[in-house]
């Protein structure tokens, strides 16, 4: 498949209520169609809440039923991440549902010390390449963002699309933009960013500023504020052809990331 429509949803979260959030994506993407992916923000039933105790049996088990039910009627392929508890212990998880019922999912390794992420989440172990329509996605989560060495394709080219599903502040927002551009341009490949907007229980305030970056580093940024869902088209062909020309990733230095 030579091209890849990908849709991101851009939208407020209500704080710690899963029903409400769940009410609300099934109203805003009843019209959607024609789309291969669907791209929700962080912890998109609660909002970046640490309250696992309260929320995380609701947002895992009523967001992955929902994922399910919106990849069968969309025939697209969902993600977005969850609170999930597993086996006593907590992740910020990232779920990739398929219309066929696949599920694939990828714990965020960087979690945010600044918002006490660290004390109430376990720290993930494994990265996730996703194989979907002959594309190659490899998911991440938010402060993820701010470390390369991780999200580092090779020199075959590991990925076509790096995806980062988040809820990145306001007061943060031009690392956000700037990173995002630099992992394009660092990994020769499609970035996807997702971010949240309003404001959260803590009284964090997010602009979203959700964007796709081509493998050259140019941006399409979603308006400011705004609630928007927009669909971009992804070429394959335009991504071959460019590695072909500059293959930059074949002198990239040698690594192996240390638990």
């Amino acid at each position: 498949m030579k091209e890849l429509k990908i849709t991101l949803v851009q939208t407020f979260l209500n704080w710690e209520d899963v029903d409400a959030n769940i009410n609300h994506f099934n109203n805003v993407l009843h019209t959607l169609n024609n789309t291969d992916v669907i791209v929700l923000p962080e912890m998109f039933t609660t909002g970046f809440s640490m309250n696992t105790l309260k929320c995380a049996k609701d947002s895992y088990e009523k967001g992955l039923q929902f994922m399910h039910s919106l990849a069968s009627r969309k025939s697209s392929a969902i993600c977005g991440s969850l609170m999930c508890e597993e086996k006593g212990k907590y992740y910020n998880r990232l779920v990739w549902v398929q219309p066929d019922g696949i599920v694939k999912y990828y714990n965020k390794r960087h979690l945010f010390t600044m918002g006490d992420e660290d004390k109430h989440y376990e720290k993930g172990i494994e990265q996730l390449t996703i194989e979907y329509k002959n594309w190659k996605i490899k998911p991440l989560i938010c402060y993820d963002l701010r470390f390369p060495v991780w999200s580092r394709s090779t020199a075959s080219n590991s990925y076509d699309v790096l995806l980062y599903c988040a809820n990145w502040p306001e007061k943060r927002s031009s690392a956000w933009t700037k990173l995002l551009q630099a992992r394009a341009i660092e990994n020769s490949c499609y970035v996807v960013g997702v971010n949240r907007i309003g404001e959260d229980g803590n009284g964090y305030v997010y602009n979203g500023n959700s964007m796709v970056v081509d493998f050259k580093g140019e941006p399409e940024i979603l308006e400011n504020r705004e609630e928007v869902i927009r669909t971009f088209t992804l070429n394959k062909q335009a991504l071959d052809e460019f590695r072909i020309q500059f293959p930059m990733q074949k002198d990239a230095d040698d690594f192996k990331v240390m638990f």
